[in-house]
């Protein structure tokens, strides 16, 4: 079968394209600004990309057409496909029919932290043998990759809630009909097509409705917004966890009451920072459980792990495994990824751009730096943040930071210096930030650039200031 995929330069799209290649199928595609990763990608797999929408992309004829939900009406590929009669599908759609089907599919949902989650539910699934298929929003450093078709029954997604395609407006998660499924957490996100939070409610109830009664479902009990979806109607098995509020906990301790906060979950975990790394300490039912040593930093990676290893133990692997699958993993690019140490300034760069990821990844750094100094360098640019729905929270989220740079970008819709009250450097020049902190950091400063996007190059270019003057 010939696959032609339109916008195939995206991270799910290429997945599908890389799974795609190796279900066997003859794969092409094309998009809009063709570049690295996803472009080298595609290139070591051997698709045909093509630049632009020309409908020249279509000769020869393709049997079907995936189209991308960052695809729309007047697009002039797209209504060749519709004037041509070409048979043509959503991404999740096709995924559904040509890959998952007869899978196990292990998906995690939720604002936030579904990338590391998957990717660290995936290497479980894998360093126990189980040789799992996977889709995930990123590329996991366990495996250099964002897809891998599999070999076993078990295949693990990143559910997002996003729309389907222009012809689709169900959220891609709907097609996926898992029979394990992690909730994470439930934020108001995506404001370009959800009116409000109970828009996405629904949507996140209609997932709830393809679980299977011998599924299991396991969800943050910490988070009021996934309470009021669960009361809206679950019919599967419920395994609840949270992570603690309440410092100094120690497996060493008798067992004691649960406080009424923590009362309904039955695991909870605290993250307790351990140099460049965490100590998980789990109780269940509120009696210590165990421990674990894990790579990942702060409270809200320590539930992903929790939520994780639950999760592949509804799989079939034995906790004991999982926790040492936990210590061997990797992370995934672009999630508090140390990118360079110049001048003994350490570097990260970070997918947050959300208030409540911002917070949470500023948080980790400072719980792991302690006194040193911390920059946050942020770049509002998913669609949600240009319009500047979360505008008034964003003060609070960067309050660990020593100092705020802030990229305006003239899409923006909004004024960061009057949201943060002259607590950051508002600039709309890529340039002009990096020659500020080039000359505000000194040796054994960190800072933490934030961005889902390419911040015009100001990774490299401030790698190569500070190297230029250590």
């Amino acid at each position: 079968m010939h696959v032609h995929i339109l916008g195939i330069c995206g991270t799910f799209m290429g997945g599908i394209a890389a799974l795609a290649k190796a279900a066997g199928h003859t794969v092409t595609g094309s998009d809009s600004g063709i570049y690295p990763p996803m472009s080298d990608e595609l290139e070591r797999l051997g698709i045909e990309v093509y630049e632009g929408w020309s409908s020249s992309q279509f000769s020869p004829r393709p049997d079907i057409v995936i189209i991308g939900n960052a695809m729309s009406r007047g697009n002039e590929a797209v209504e060749f496909v519709l004037n041509e009669g070409l048979d043509y599908e959503s991404g999740p759609a096709w995924l559904a029919h040509h890959v998952l089907r007869e899978r196990w599919v292990l998906a995690v949902a939720g604002t936030h932290g579904k990338t590391t989650t998957t990717s660290l539910l995936a290497w479980i699934l894998d360093y126990a043998g189980l040789e799992p298929g996977f889709l995930i929003g990123g590329v996991a450093e366990n495996f250099g990759l964002t897809a891998r078709f599999g070999g076993a029954p078990f295949f693990v997604i990143e559910a997002d809630e996003y729309d389907t395609a222009f012809f689709d407006k169900r959220s891609k998660f709907v097609h996926y009909r898992p029979r394990t499924l992690i909730l994470n957490n439930l934020e108001f996100d995506h404001a370009d097509i959800f009116a409000d939070l109970d828009a996405i409610e629904w949507q996140f109830h209609q997932l709830l409705r393809t679980v299977p009664a011998n599924g299991r479902i396991v969800v943050n009990a910490g988070d009021r917004n996934l309470a009021r979806l669960r009361a809206r109607g679950c019919w599967t098995p419920v395994e609840t966890f949270r992570q603690s509020d309440q410092p100094g906990w120690s497996v060493a301790t008798e067992p004691q009451p649960l406080p009424e906060r923590h009362k309904g979950a039955e695991w909870q975990v605290e993250a307790v920072a351990a140099e460049a790394a965490s100590r998980l300490e789990v109780r269940h039912g509120g009696s210590p459980a165990f421990t674990a040593l894990s790579p990942l930093l702060g409270q809200h990676n320590a539930a992903n792990a929790l939520a994780a290893l639950l999760a592949a133990r509804h799989a079939g692997v034995p906790l004991e495994q999982g926790i040492e699958a936990l210590t061997r993993f990797t992370s995934v690019k672009r999630r508090l990824e140390v990118i360079g140490q110049p001048g003994g300034i350490t570097v990260y760069d970070d997918f947050a751009h959300h208030p409540t990821a911002i917070r949470a990844t500023l948080q980790a750094v400072r719980a792991m730096i302690g006194d040193s100094r911390l920059a946050a360098v942020l770049e509002p640019r998913s669609n949600t943040m240009q319009m500047g729905v979360h505008a008034s929270e964003l003060a609070d989220s960067l309050v660990d930071a020593d100092g705020v740079w802030v990229f305006r970008a003239d899409s923006l819709q909004w004024e960061p210096g009057e949201a943060l009250a002259g607590d950051a450097r508002v600039l709309g020049d890529v340039d002009a930030i990096v020659a500020e902190l080039a000359a505000w950091l000194r040796r054994g400063d960190h800072v933490v650039i934030m961005s889902n996007g390419g911040f015009g190059g100001l990774h490299r270019k401030l790698l190569a200031a500070l190297s230029q003057q250590a």
